[in-house]
């Protein structure tokens, strides 16, 4: 073989590496979930909530997201999260606490279910299918990535509040 049939011989096999790259990269990439970023996604305190979310909640194999501070479950996806959602204030909305962490949940779009963990800054933002799984199956899975945020204060019900009269 001569020398100029071995270079283009070596440029098609770079030019051949190179475009299955491409179209592995471009795979992987589409099979990612379009998700967008809250406010404060950028916050340190996030990258701790990211580093620590589980490989599976409730039985779904985490999938990658296109967007900071995110993540996804299931196939489709039925669980999505985001960490830097704004902080809700004092609600009236249903508060509940697992293990240690509160839960404001909102349940306009049911059968799926948003929850937006309460006394904790920044706050994270769990939105669930709940035709796929179980609500407080996958906030108990996601417990120990959500306990890292700083504690700033919790939910009170009206038994609280009437019990200090």
């Amino acid at each position: 073989m001569s020398r100029t049939s071995r270079s283009l011989s070596r440029i098609g096999s770079a030019a051949l590496a190179t475009a299955a790259s491409i179209v592995l990269l471009t795979a992987c990439n589409s099979a990612s979930v379009p998700m967008e970023p809250a406010p404060d996604a950028a916050a340190p305190e996030c990258a701790e909530v990211s580093v620590r979310l589980p490989s599976t909640v409730d039985g779904l194999e985490l999938r990658l997201t296109n967007a900071q501070a995110t993540g996804a479950w299931g196939t489709p996806a039925g669980v999505l999260l985001r960490c830097g959602v704004p902080t809700p204030g004092p609600t009236t909305d249903y508060c509940q606490n697992l293990n240690g962490i509160d839960w404001v949940l909102d349940d306009s779009q049911a059968p799926t279910y948003r929850f937006t963990s309460y006394g904790r800054t920044p706050a994270v933002e769990v939105i669930v299918d709940s035709d796929v799984v179980s609500g407080t199956a996958v906030l108990i899975d996601l417990e120990n990535a959500v306990a890292k945020l700083p504690k700033t204060g919790a939910c009170v019900g009206a038994d609280d509040v009437l019990g200090a009269q």
